[in-house]
C-alpha cells in the first residue's frame, strides 16, 4: 500500500513567505497524529475526511468509522458498534415517515 495520504484540507499553496516576513512553522494538523492506536493510519484517506466529504451525520458517519476499522482494532465488537448505530438511522428515519 501507498504511503501517501490524502486530505481534503491540502491546500495546494505552494508560495512562500512574502518578502521580509520569516514563516512561522504550521501548527500539527489532526491527521499528522492519532490518539490511542494507528488502526486510521494504513488508510490513504481517512474516515473523517470520508465523512466530511460525503457530508454524513453522526449516526451514519459513527457507522462509517467502525466499518473502516473492524479489522484492524476491535473485530467483531466495531461490526456489532456499526450496526447499532446503523439500528437507531433506520429508526429515526423510519420515524420521519410515520
Amino acid at each position: 500500500m501507498s504511503d501517501v495520504r490524502v486530505s481534503i484540507y491540502d491546500s495546494g499553496n505552494t508560495a512562500g513567505p512574502a518578502a521580509g516576513h520569516a514563516q512561522q512553522p504550521a501548527p500539527p494538523r489532526a491527521n499528522d497524529t492519532q490518539v490511542a492506536g494507528n488502526h486510521y493510519k494504513q488508510f490513504q484517506i481517512e474516515p473523517w475526511d470520508a465523512i466530511i466529504d460525503w457530508n454524513l451525520g453522526y449516526l451514519d458517519g459513527n457507522a462509517v468509522k467502525y466499518l473502516s476499522r473492524w479489522r484492524h482494532k476491535n473485530g467483531i465488537e466495531d461490526l456489532k458498534k456499526a450496526r447499532h448505530y446503523i439500528d437507531k438511522l433506520l429508526e429515526v428515519e423510519q420515524a420521519k415517515k410515520s
